[in-house]
């Protein structure tokens, strides 16, 4: 499993909510577990309590999106790097059942956890997974999905750093209301081209009789 794989941790727990709907799917431990995916061990740990904790730490992965979205590297480096340190992680190598064609584990890397709670594993994984993504991409590859009012965190991946949109069904939206807005501007241009037209030519009348 490559590490950048866990950067998906935090984009799942700061997307949660959604603060310009009003909308916060995190209000149970059933939610909690859902968003260990297929980490079901580390899901089993989690107890009610780390509902209000999980909250916490999406606040502060979200201040890390918001930094990095306005062009404030340093910030946004900053808030990451007191994650890290409060949320510590293991590299180990790992090969678990899988094997290659000479019957050897695929070895890869891996980061354990060794957490208190629920709370504390799941951040430090996060946090560790968006700092590999933000060393080997850069801060700018960390965005805030721009078609109002959605504001969902993603990563991006694309070779020319041109995403702006947490998913197709935003960028879709967007268009259809910039497409929407372009021809309300030209309609209103037309509808005063047309005024001033009537305008100049009732003067001109006006001036012959």
């Amino acid at each position: 499993m490559e590490l950048a794989y866990y950067s998906d941790y935090a984009v799942r727990l700061v997307n949660s909510e959604e603060p310009a709907r009003g909308k916060d799917s995190l209000t149970s431990v059933e939610a909690v577990r859902d968003l260990f995916g297929g980490n079901q061990s580390a899901a089993r740990r989690a107890t009610d309590a780390d509902v209000t904790r999980f909250r916490s730490v999406r606040a502060r992965l979200r201040a890390v999106f918001e930094a990095a979205d306005s062009g404030d590297e340093t910030l946004a480096v900053d808030l990451l790097n007191s994650l890290l340190l409060e949320f510590p992680v293991s590299p180990q190598i790992s090969g678990h059942d899988f094997r290659d064609d000479d019957g050897r584990p695929l070895w890869h890397m891996h980061l354990a956890d060794h957490p208190s709670n629920a709370t504390a594993g799941y951040a430090a994984i996060a946090a560790m997974g968006l700092a590999f993504h933000l060393t080997e991409y850069g801060v700018d590859r960390l965005g805030l999905c721009e078609a109002t009012p959605c504001r969902n965190a993603y990563l991006d991946t694309s070779t020319n750093r041109s995403r702006r949109y947490c998913s197709d069904r935003c960028a879709t939206r967007a268009n259809v209301a910039a497409y929407r807005a372009r021809k309300r501007l030209e309609a209103d241009r037309s509808e005063k081209t047309g005024r001033a037209a009537d305008s100049a030519q009732r003067s001109t009348a006006s001036s012959e009789r």
